[in-house]
């Protein structure tokens, strides 16, 4: 038993036992909570213990790092999923091969958990998840809706129109997978003679969109870069400064310096999560035919190039307060020269077929069921 001068001595060996216990008990971390701003994964999610985090981690999933592998259990929904446009409908618009369809991405040191429609609804239960930017974007939108509207009976989901933004609903989940056109994320307007003026500075009239939203999925790469025939406008503004013209990567930067800004001062971290997906490749090399009846993925890359799009949104997000998750499918996605449209973009007769080379060739965005799809995987495992 215990003499009275021994008790201060118990009393600190259970103190420092209790320490030390605390020290090593991993916890469990909420998916909103305000303590930190890693995505953990379900404990039954024990394929990937953790994602890609702003912090270093030895248990880190390096998603970025990996191949294609086939796998005949894909795709995970019908091609006549009635959301999806005709532009990506490929089956439908007479595409003759299909495995396509069947391949998964495979990171060299974990696994990506296969989708799951009923447990993504689940975690999504009353909230909102918006996914913003340009048509990739849209592509990447009619995948998700397509991926779980399987599982919500007939008469218990809807797609609504507000604006510039356009919503499905899962209603007995209460939930709406939404995506708003925003492609430059900053503000395009006409000006004086029906000039059209690109506000560096400006972005409010999209973003009121944005507020309220749980989760909010990012993308802006490919307008910055149209040429001047293409190009979406005539003038640069910035603060009063009216401006002919400027390099297209210092514009990027002071666009998304302006989102980047908005996000820090106007959301707050404990109520919504926010993710950049970086630039989706083009194959439009040789007037867009380099995709032209591709049937497998590339293997590898002789010398891998980092386009300048992902150089400067890596810069941005590393100086912003807010902790945005940066999800890179640049790579990955460049060895996926066989999953865009080509002439499929569009319903081709008997007689077309014959002369494919008299349309345009798409090699910009996706094929659905196809490469979009495993994105939202991704997403879907980082959510």
């Amino acid at each position: 038993m215990a003499t009275p001068a021994d008790k201060p001595q118990v009393v600190v060996f259970f103190l420092l036992l209790i320490t030390i216990f605390l020290c090593f008990y991993p916890g469990k971390s909420s998916h909103f909570g305000p303590e930190n701003d890693e995505f953990w994964l379900d404990e039954d999610d024990n394929e990937v213990d953790i994602v890609q985090t702003r912090r270093v981690s030895s248990k880190q999933c390096d998603f970025t790092s990996g191949k294609w592998v086939y796998d005949s259990s894909y795709p995970l929904y019908d091609s006549n999923c009635p959301y999806l446009s005709t532009a990506v409908s490929c089956q439908k618009n007479g595409r003759p091969d299909s495995d396509y369809q069947k391949w998964k991405w495979k990171p060299n040191a974990c696994s990506i958990p296969r989708f799951d429609a009923l447990k993504f609804l689940a975690k999504m239960r009353r909230k909102r998840i918006m996914l913003v930017g340009d048509s990739i974007m849209r592509n990447q939108w009619e995948s998700l809706v397509c991926l779980v509207q399987g599982v919500v009976p007939t008469g218990r989901k809807k797609v609504s129109y507000n604006g510039i933004s356009m919503s499905f609903h899962a209603l007995d989940f209460e939930t709406s997978i939404e995506f708003s056109w925003a492609p430059l994320l900053v503000e395009l307007k006409k000006g004086p003679q029906n000039k059209r003026i690109l506000h560096l500075d400006l972005i409010e009239e999209n973003a009121r969109y944005w507020r309220g939203v749980d989760i909010l999925v990012f993308d802006s790469a490919h307008w910055w870069t149209h040429s001047d025939k293409w190009s979406s406008w005539d003038f640069y503004m910035e603060g009063q400064s009216l401006i002919k013209s400027m390099n297209p990567m210092i514009a990027y930067q002071k666009g998304l310096t302006t989102w980047a800004k908005w996000i820090d001062l106007n959301l707050d971290p404990r109520k919504t999560r926010v993710i950049f997906r970086s630039m989706s490749p083009r194959h439009n090399r040789e007037n867009g035919w380099k995709c032209y009846k591709q049937k497998t993925p590339l293997a590898f890359f002789s010398h891998q190039h980092v386009p300048e799009q992902l150089i400067v949104l890596k810069e941005v997000l590393r100086r912003m307060r807010f902790p945005v998750y940066l999800q890179d499918i640049t790579a990955m996605s460049a060895l996926r020269r066989d999953g865009h449209p080509s002439v499929y973009r569009r319903a081709l007769d008997q007689a077309q077929k014959q002369h494919p080379g008299d349309f345009s060739s798409d090699c910009s965005h996706w094929c659905l069921p196809g490469v979009p799809d495993i994105w939202n995987e991704m997403l879907s495992a980082l959510l």
